[in-house]
């Protein structure tokens, strides 16, 4: 089921930046259970769009994050990982970290929302490929949350 979140902004402290992408990190590894290395899958196909002095130099990052917990969230449900919110939760923490705003809480949750739509209109069984793309999914958020942690100011 899609996120859905009140829109209205919440303050956060400096030390706790990244800390959603730090936990979505840890729950990606943890569900994943994928031994040797992560692979980058793709980038992000569209630019991030903010409102003026809302962007930040991350933010296509953010919302590739964003749509690939969306489309896991699916993607494990249809193949009865019996994850329940957790990929849910892992959203909601990314909401609470980064959200600053209203219109960034948005940008997230509709990025969430593409990602689990879009599986749904893809995948009404769980196959072989589906079970595949969970596991390029998992690599390439580790991926892109790694990268947000290594790189935080």
């Amino acid at each position: 089921m899609p996120v859905t979140v009140p829109l209205r902004p919440r303050s956060r402290e400096k030390n706790r930046r990244f800390s959603g992408a730090l936990l979505a990190l840890g729950a990606m590894a943890f569900a994943a259970g994928l031994p040797g290395e992560a692979h980058w899958f793709g980038a992000f196909s569209g630019a991030a769009y903010a409102a003026p002095g809302d962007a930040k130099p991350y933010d296509d990052k953010l919302m590739r994050l964003a749509e690939i917990l969306g489309a896991v969230h699916y993607l494990r449900e249809l193949c009865s990982a019996k994850d329940g919110q957790i990929w849910r939760d892992r959203m909601k923490e990314l909401l609470d970290t980064e959200g600053g705003t209203a219109i960034r809480r948005a940008r997230l949750t509709r990025s969430f929302n593409q990602g689990y739509r879009s599986y749904r209109r893809t995948y009404v069984t769980c196959t072989p490929t589906a079970q595949s793309s969970i596991e390029r999914f998992l690599a390439e958020g580790i991926q892109i949350a790694d990268g947000l942690v290594k790189t935080a100011p």
